[in-house]
């Protein structure tokens, strides 16, 4: 490396230390968060990059509203024996209500129960650098500030098993329910209730009591979620500031409220897609464990699945070979998404620099290996030379897509 690299290196690591160590927990919405982004802000105004803070409403949690499902489901259940068709009809309309909320909900979508839950302010940190030469196009780094609770069902191995498996059967046990009901409304076939639909309840209960453990549980400090992210994104905005690209006018986003279903990058989109030229977005996450790893695939209790685009795919490949001392490889994540969702979804070619191993196993199973959403997410467990590697891969990576400026 050289030596303006190994300072980078530091300033990286700087930032790290702020965001995780100084400013601590920084929930959704919280003052944690807001304190983040008043770093990220004077960082980039002492860069004389014109930061611009980018306010919107967001949920405060993402259990809430998992929580709300869970009472919902159960409520049914109670219901349901009520009053003959019109106790059916009740329960049927609940749990509607219900799974209808959680799979649009998952789909980043919104949904009766989201806009009954509480509200807060939270903000987006947006300066873009222009290029030395003309603009040809645009590239987003985006990476996210705040940080989540850490659950029980992240402390170890075994939970993560547990609820990557609980997860899905409570999805679909709640599907069943809506069916079970349906038929009992037509029919009223005594089997219905209480042991066929009695499963459905079970799970009800069993994700209300772990979404409720996650809502009370403390915040993560957040190193390795994401400080890592956004702190690269600093460091990478104080080299470019230095050393523009000639073609390429960069965004640097770094973005509230992703660990509540991605409320800042879909603000962004929403308010920037329009003037962006011929758009990719890197999204960076989780940096200080493993990796570099390119996120090709991402899913929730595999069902609601997202790709990156082939584009993107194809040219992280071909720097992966350019530099094969990197071991940067594909992976994938089942059971929960990256702000890349957000940039597919409007429209922009986008892909994910993730630390995980190349199978996702590690994300999968292995949450304390890389602290995520987990208590000991802190300064003192990241480990240098994985940032080292990831710093190179995501510079190589920009310099890869500015040379496409002159396709």
């Amino acid at each position: 490396m050289t030596y303006s690299d190994l300072q980078q290196l530091e300033t990286w690591r700087g930032h790290i230390r702020v965001l995780a160590e100084e400013i601590g927990p920084r929930g959704s919405t919280r003052e944690g968060e807001h304190r983040a982004a008043s770093y990220c802000a004077e960082v980039l105004s002492s860069l004389e990059l014109a930061p611009r803070v980018e306010t919107f409403q967001s949920a405060v949690t993402i259990y809430g509203l998992h929580l709300a499902v869970a009472g919902g489901m159960l409520l049914s259940y109670l219901v349901y024996p009520l009053g003959g068709r019109i106790g059916a009809a009740v329960a049927l309309a609940l749990a509607l209500v219900a799974v209808g909320s959680q799979s649009l909900e998952l789909l980043f979508l919104d949904n009766p129960i989201r806009r009954l839950l509480p509200r807060a302010p939270s903000q987006n940190i947006v300066a873009t650098i222009l290029p030395s030469g003309e603009h040809r196009q645009d590239l987003i780094l985006m990476g996210h500030l705040d940080t989540n609770h850490a659950a029980l069902i992240f402390r170890s191995t075994g939970w993560i098993n547990f609820w990557r498996v609980a997860a899905t059967t409570i999805y679909f046990n709640f599907v069943a329910l809506v069916v079970l009901y349906a038929v009992g409304l037509a029919t009223q076939s005594p089997l219905i209730w209480p042991w066929l639909t009695f499963p459905g309840a079970i799970c009800a209960l069993v994700l209300g009591g772990l979404m409720l453990e996650g809502e009370l549980a403390p915040f993560s400090h957040g190193a390795n979620d994401n400080a890592t992210a956004a702190g690269l994104v600093l460091a990478l905005g104080e080299r470019l500031r230095a050393e523009p690209l000639t073609h390429t006018r960069v965004w640097l986003v770094c973005t509230g409220c992703e660990e509540v279903k991605h409320y800042g990058a879909q603000d962004f989109y929403r308010r920037h897609r329009a003037e962006l030229v011929k758009p990719r977005a890197l999204v960076l996450e989780m940096l200080g464990r493993d990796g570099p790893g390119y996120l090709v695939r991402e899913s929730t209790i595999n069902l609601f699945t997202t790709r990156a685009s082939p584009e993107m795919i194809a040219l992280a490949e071909a720097v992966a070979q350019q530099h094969p001392e990197l071991a940067a490889h594909p992976t994938q994540v089942g059971g929960g998404h990256t702000e890349m969702v957000d940039a597919i979804r409007a429209g922009v070619p986008a892909i994910t620099v993730i630390g995980i191993d190349e199978g996702g196993t590690r994300f999968a199973y292995d949450g304390p290996a890389l602290y995520w959403h987990h208590k000991d997410d802190v300064f003192a467990n990241l480990i240098p030379q994985v940032l080292d590697r990831n710093y190179a891969f995501v510079w190589a990576l920009v310099e890869a897509i500015e040379a496409l400026s002159n396709v």
